[in-house]
């Protein structure tokens, strides 16, 4: 319930909306003489400082009736800021306390000018309906024997009574059905004011004088009158809409003579008997002197043929339609009654209640129960006094405009001197009323029209926001969304574009944003005087986009490469033009997030093993993946790759999705073996991978264990390889089911904040065939492993560990006992020296073809990025003729004591390497004791600075 203006100050001015009525000197004259005897406007007092505002809060935590009442220390009753309001002063009822459980009396005065004023600060609005919740003053209201009171939004569960008193304005208030009258005016009150409320009936009585109900709805319980007035002189009842029950709509009875009755909508009850009373209204005998009535409107009750139903009863005599009462009392010459209810309210098609009624009727309000303005239909004759325009009932129909769409329909992207049209429409069923106003944002004056397409020519160049709003016939203003336009200088069409990779900038758990994205951007770079109408881009690698006008295109290249792209761009004035650039394509430099191993694929859950010669796709991100917060806009995953149940000789490449199959190895195995490697892949643009056999059948084990991503994740500190732990000389050997911890960050260069470490892990002397697994968290094993080792070889793999409590990793096996021997390469975290660069897998070096490394010999590899500090590679070791191991180190650095690759007679060994590289982007692979080796290098990423 909104705070509407006080009544009881009002000032004799004509207020603004009256000045829509008909400009004739009658009507307005008429119209403030009513307004200034009706509703007893005080004079105006002396200008002088408002004592401070009282506050009412029950809900507030600190509220006390002994503490000052203000808005930090707020009474908890109305009652208490009753008892101590001075002239002047207003109490602030919240209306966020729906129920206020007290009964209110009010009997002390303000002075004239000076109100004593009773108000609520409303409520939060309900979401569903918008509507604010009622504030209640539980057993009733009472004002006695006081004067120049103001009450506004009060509404009370049982009646309402002024007694005595002077000079009271209600407004806004209501009642519930707990008393016979909701409302009684009694004990010779004068000027009350009863204005924009809804009561369950009302009585005046015992004397009291000029009493005003203005633009309320009273709803009558059965048998007893609406609105019901004895001995009252001078009652005025204005603009009411009237539920009757089974007597009196309006009855005016005793002594109240000189009372008005006009421009009422009265419903009478259609429930009540043939043989009870029924008159919509009815004035005594007693009452009828200087009593007059007219411009009401009665509707619905009247279809029963019964002679006791009649609208009039006047001066002891009843009339049943308005010609026979006006011609017997003079009165109701303008009245309507209608047998339907049908069509009647006020915002119905075809109403009678509408532009009807009387403008200088006796206490005319300006606004009306809602606090709308009196307005005039565009779509309905005015048949009211002297073509007036208000309507009957306490409802005015309005036009109900909420809506208002602009758009910038004509040359929204123009050289400078051409007229940018505005088209604006709204939902208003007014539209001849209306007047439209658009600033379009170039200092000059607004445009106002009456019509709906406006038109402007701008001076100089710019892009300018264009605001629009729409103003009723009564002032209501609503505005419509703002608009741009741009506004250019005369030239030529020429095509132009940037490309640019697009980065997530995030971890990514929502959609996914693919690597190597790169985005066209040609509204940034093309001059266009004229709005373009098409746009086609070539992306160079077979596809192309389309759009109707110029904007930028994200496009995912599914191979890193250089492209030949082209802009092909039309203008709405035909105008064509090209452009073609050359853009480079690769994968983005990237942090890395280690995750809790995640298994996309298990090969033997679905008795369907991968064959050779068939590329077998893996999804590692995207839909239909579990993720446990795997980012999904990742440009590569480092995943433990197990082949298993092989059966032949055979080896696995896993290589991007989307591209062609790399001359490259990952996972070489035995028949009948299980092996297993540690791989880092790019991700293809669709979030996958392939995995393919060289030959033969196996099962296929991908678990995720960690991921790269532009912007996110920590950096890469490569390290000469560190021994760590080596069981032979240290704890012995690891038995199956127990776990060994050993401390990894805060020793060896490894800082005690490092988020994981890079392990070369070696498993030697066991027992029996089993896995090892390293993980961080001693309570969490997970059900993956990192190396599976077997009796009699030396066996190792490269592992990425997150790092646990207190800076250690936990090492468990599951079978017989083994020796591990633990090598650190490197470290992640937030002091970190590199970022990581993806690269579709790529074979550096190949000793086959130049020759084996003999022992204690070094073979270099070259192929590297200048800048790298360290790289991620795939080694190989093959045809070798005794047991051995290879170390891979920076190029001119000094030898390390540690090793990345255990070599076997007989046997093809990879590995994943991770190794700092030396100057000039070489690394340098030292053959140990063992025979001569075949060396394989096989590059998948290298880490630099930027």
């Amino acid at each position: 319930m909104s705070c509407l203006p006080d009544i009881g100050q009002w000032q004799p001015q004509l207020p603004k909306e009256v000045l829509l009525l008909p400009p004739t000197r009658t009507t307005t004259v008429l119209l403030a003489a009513g307004l200034v005897t009706l509703l007893g406007v005080p004079g105006a007092a002396a200008a002088e400082p408002a004592p401070s505002a009282l506050y009412v809060n029950r809900a507030a935590a600190n509220c006390t009736d002994g503490g000052p009442g203000s808005q930090a220390v707020p009474f908890c009753s109305i009652s208490k800021a009753a008892k101590v309001v001075e002239p002047g002063q207003t109490v602030w009822v919240d209306a966020a306390v729906w129920h206020y459980k007290e009964s209110v009396t009010i009997d002390r005065s303000g002075e004239p000018g000076k109100p004593i004023t009773f108000d609520i600060i409303p409520g939060e609005p309900d979401p569903d309906t918008g509507e604010v919740s009622d504030t209640y003053a539980t057993d009733g209201l009472t004002i006695s024997g006081a004067s120049h009171v103001v009450v506004r939004g009060l509404t009370t569960d049982d009646g309402i009574r002024v007694h005595g008193s002077t000079d009271v304005a209600l407004d806004g208030i209501g009642n519930g059905w707990g008393q016979i009258h909701g409302l009684v005016v009694g004990g010779g009150s004068e000027d009350v004011r009863v204005t924009r409320s809804r009561l369950h009936s009302a009585r005046v009585e015992g004397g009291s004088r000029n009493t005003l109900f203005g633009r309320n709805t009273f709803f009558a319980q059965n048998r007893l009158e609406a609105a019901e007035v004895v001995d009252a002189p001078g009652t005025v009842l204005t603009n009411n809409t009237v539920y009757s029950g089974c007597k009196e709509g309006i009855g005016v009875s005793g002594g109240s003579t000189g009372s008005k009755v006009f421009n009422n909508l009265i419903y009478p009850a259609d429930y009540c008997s043939n043989f009870e009373p029924f008159r919509s209204i009815g004035v005594s005998e007693s009452a009828a002197a200087g009593t007059a009535a007219d411009y009401n409107l009665i509707t619905g009750g009247l279809g029963q043929n019964s002679p006791v139903r009649t609208p009039y009863q006047w001066a002891g005599t009843g009339y049943r339609t308005p010609a026979e009462f006006t011609a017997a009392t003079g009165q109701g010459a303008h009245d309507i009654v209608v047998a339907s209810r049908d069509g009647v309210g006020a915002h119905e098609t075809g109403s009678p209640t509408v532009d009807s009624g009387d403008p200088t009727a006796p206490g005319v309000l300006p606004t009306d129960i809602h606090g709308g303005p009196t307005a005039d239909d565009p779509r309905v004759p005015n048949t009211g006094r002297d073509g007036g325009w208000i309507d009957r009932g306490a409802e005015e129909t309005q036009d109900r405009l909420s809506m208002v769409w602009s758009y910038v329909s004509q040359n929204n992207w123009a050289p400078v001197g051409t007229a940018v049209g505005v088209n604006i429409s709204t939902d208003s069923n007014w539209q001849s009323t209306l007047t439209y106003h658009v600033d379009f944002g170039d200092g000059t004056a607004p445009v106002v029209s009456k019509k709906n397409f406006v038109e402007h020519v701008y001076s100089s160049p710019g892009v300018y926001n264009v605001k629009t709003k729409v103003v009723t016939a009564v002032g209501r203003e609503v505005a419509g969304s703002t608009r741009t336009t741009k506004v250019t200088a005369p030239g030529v069409l020429t095509a132009d574009f940037t490309a640019t990779p697009v980065l997530p900038t995030t971890i990514d758990t929502g959609n996914r944003l693919a690597p190597m994205t790169v985005r066209i951007d040609t509204p940034g770079a093309t001059v266009a005087p004229w709005r373009v109408g098409s746009q086609k881009v070539d992306f160079g690698d077979g596809t192309t986009s389309s759009r109707k006008g110029l904007e930028k295109v994200d496009h995912a290249y599914k191979t890193p490469g250089t492209y030949k792209v082209t802009v092909s761009l039309t203008d709405v004035q035909g105008a064509t033009s090209t452009a073609t650039k050359t853009v480079q394509v690769d994968y983005a430099p990237s942090g890395y997030v280690a995750t809790e191993p995640l298994r996309v694929l298990d090969t033997r859950t679905t008795n369907t093993p991968i064959k050779g010669g068939s590329a077998h796709p893996v999804a590692v991100v995207g839909w239909g993946v579990p993720d446990y917060g795997l980012s999904r806009s990742v440009s590569a995953v480092v995943l433990n790759v197990t082949v298993t149940d092989a059966t032949e000789d055979t080896h696995l490449t896993v290589w991007p999705s989307g591209q062609s199959r790399p001359a490259t190895s990952n996972v070489n195995i035995a028949r009948g073996g299980t092996s297993s490697n540690t791989v880092t892949v790019p991700v293809g643009a669709d979030g996958k991978i392939q995995a393919q056999l060289n030959a033969g059948k196996a099962a296929l084990i991908v678990d995720v264990v960690g991921y790269y991503q532009p912007n996110v994740g920590e950096r890469f500190s490569p390290l000469a390889p560190t021994r760590v732990l080596d069981t032979r000389t240290s704890g012995g050997a690891l038995s199956a089911a127990k776990t060994r911890t050993v401390k990894v960050a805060g020793v060896n260069g490894i800082p005690a904040d490092a988020k994981a470490v890079a392990l070369n892990l070696t498993g030697t002397g066991a027992t029996q065939p089993a896995h090892v697994i390293a993980y961080p968290d001693p309570a969490k094993r997970p059900a993956t492993s990192n190396l599976n080792v077997e009796p009699g070889k030396d066996k190792s793999n490269q592992a990425i560990v997150p790092v646990g409590p207190n800076g250690t990793i936990t090492l468990f096996t599951n079978s017989g006992s083994t020796h591990l021997v633990l090598d650190a390469v490197g470290y992640y975290g937030k002091d970190g020296k590199a970022l990581f660069t993806p690269v579709v897998p790529k074979r550096l070096a190949d000793t086959r073809t130049t020759g084996k490394v003999a022992p204690g010999a070094t073979t270099t590899v070259s192929g590297l990025p200048a800048d790298a500090l360290g790289a991620v590679l795939n080694v190989t070791a093959t045809d070798t003729t005794a047991p051995g191991f290879l170390t891979a180190y920076a190029s001119g650095a000094t030898l390390p004591g540690a090793s990345s690759l255990n070599t076997l007679p007989g046997t093809t060994v990879p590995n994943h390497v991770t190794t700092p590289v030396g100057a000039g982007g070489k690394v340098s692979i030292f053959n140990s004791h063992g025979g001569p080796n075949h060396v394989i290098t096989d590059l998948l990423g290298y880490f630099t600075a930027k």
